[in-house]
């Protein structure tokens, strides 16, 4: 097992997308339509401020430990990845957000009031987003992270979000690598010292002054004449890339596995 150390930050602001993307995807910005209720507005207005501003200072106590697979080569804090998807359990997005914030990622978020509090407190980190999700515009969603590849981005799931159920991915990252041809890597951010919140994802909130284990697994790879019946085997091999960094995370710290 290969082993790598990462820590500290600095501010960044990724590359604006090429003007063809325009009508494709959607940049992360504030949402003031009339679907939300006052008291929603109010919510959007003032928690992103709130959850950047601890997450930032909290943030520079964590220090990141990168393990990976025999023969897998991470992507390291800081490291810019092109034309690539990263697939990792919606349980470590906190964690997720400051370690991947220099990568010019694209993730799919929801069009919900949940994604759109996400979408906000992205895009104080840096981050684009292609509104969507597994269960509702789907099409559109899939059409934008093509877009997001084609344009030399990463695109990045949330394998088992929006909702669940936990550690069972969706088919929409083997449908994409399949149309574009890019790798799918899948990781898992897990810290040794947590608030578990009691959430569908069992979400983690990592403690400050937390060491947290980066885990890889080996990458999937999706042939573009990929038959139709060979697409089920393909997310389930996803599927266990990713729970086994998970668990190989739990490992390194000694925790119990669940």
């Amino acid at each position: 097992m290969r082993r790598f150390l990462s820590q500290g930050w600095e501010t960044t602001n990724p590359d604006g997308l090429p003007s063809f993307l325009k009508d494709k995807i959607e940049g992360v910005t504030a949402d003031l339509s009339p679907r939300f209720s006052l008291s929603q507005r109010l919510m959007l207005a003032i928690v992103p401020r709130i959850v950047w501003a601890l997450l930032w200072v909290v943030g520079l106590t964590w220090r990141f430990e990168v393990i990976a697979e025999e023969g897998v080569t991470p992507v390291v804090f800081g490291q810019k990845a092109g034309s690539e998807i990263y697939c990792f359990w919606h349980q470590c997005v906190l964690p997720c957000a400051l370690y991947f914030r220099k990568s010019n990622a694209v993730i799919l978020v929801s069009r919900s009031f949940d994604g759109e509090l996400i979408t906000r407190i992205l895009r104080m980190f840096g981050f684009d987003a292609v509104r969507g999700s597994s269960s509702r515009a789907a099409r559109q969603g899939l059409l934008g992270l093509k877009a997001v590849i084609e344009s030399g981005k990463t695109a990045i799931f949330t394998a088992d979000g929006p909702r669940g159920p936990i550690y069972q991915t969706k088919m929409g990252p083997i449908k994409l690598a399949q149309l574009t041809g890019a790798p799918i890597g899948a990781f898992h951010l897990q810290p040794e010292r947590a608030w578990v919140m009691k959430s569908w994802d069992h979400f983690l909130i990592p403690k400050p002054f937390t060491r947290i284990c980066v885990s890889w697994a080996q990458w999937t790879r999706v042939p573009a004449d990929l038959p139709l019946e060979e697409f089920e085997p393909q997310r389930e091999q996803l599927n266990a890339a990713i729970d086994r960094a998970r668990l190989r995370a739990l490992d390194y710290f000694k925790q119990a596995r669940s």
